[in-house]
């Protein structure tokens, strides 16, 4: 056990050692810039990255908010938490339309819209970064392996770079907790 223990925590360690701290630097100033517009950050996965979707819309609509004036505050939603609208477009039109089709109800020019994919190839998560891009918001991949298609299409994109897909999570994971604590008014987590 302490070998596999230990090739984990290597295999990790060496990935976050591997990250590109400008593509994180870019990803807080998109953020923040959000932030101080008033625009809003949809951001969605599938699977775990759908969980981690969620807990950065807690982070950042709790976490990182609490404290600020109403307009300094983080506008996150997670288009993968509507069970019910999700499974009616899934089952009435396609699975490959979940995300999409709910931008199109809300999505404005200079909004964000955060696709996490650890393969970077999640047709529903592509399908909604192309149609965000074509209506002129910010577009940003939070990636594994190589970064698939997302990384290409995306304007910003941090690739944890590293064919292991437990992996890729927890380097997203990791981002949101550490960005969270970045642009929160203090470095530790609000009780």
């Amino acid at each position: 056990m302490k070998e596999l223990i230990n090739g984990y925590v290597g295999r990790l360690t060496a990935a976050l050692n591997n990250l590109d701290i400008s593509e994180i630097e870019n990803f807080i100033s998109v953020l923040n810039k959000a932030r101080e517009n008033g625009s809003r950050i949809f951001i969605m996965g599938n699977g775990g990255s759908a969980l981690t979707a969620s807990h950065f819309c807690c982070d950042f609509n709790k976490g990182a908010s609490y404290g600020y004036d109403d307009k300094k505050r983080f506008k996150f939603i997670c288009l993968n938490d509507n069970i019910a609208t999700m499974m009616a477009y899934s089952n009435d039109v396609s699975y490959e339309d979940i995300f999409v089709e709910q931008l199109k109800n809300f999505l404005q020019p200079d909004d964000v819209v955060i696709g996490i994919s650890g393969s970077g190839n999640s047709k529903n998560v592509l399908k909604a970064i192309e149609y965000a891009n074509s209506q002129g918001a910010v577009t940003v991949g939070l990636t594994g392996y190589s970064g698939g298609v997302l990384k290409e299409i995306a304007k910003y994109s941090v690739n944890g770079n590293i064919d292991d897909m437990q992996i890729s999570e927890d380097i997203h994971m990791m981002l949101c907790h550490m960005i969270m604590q970045i642009v929160s008014k203090s470095a530790v987590c609000v009780k």
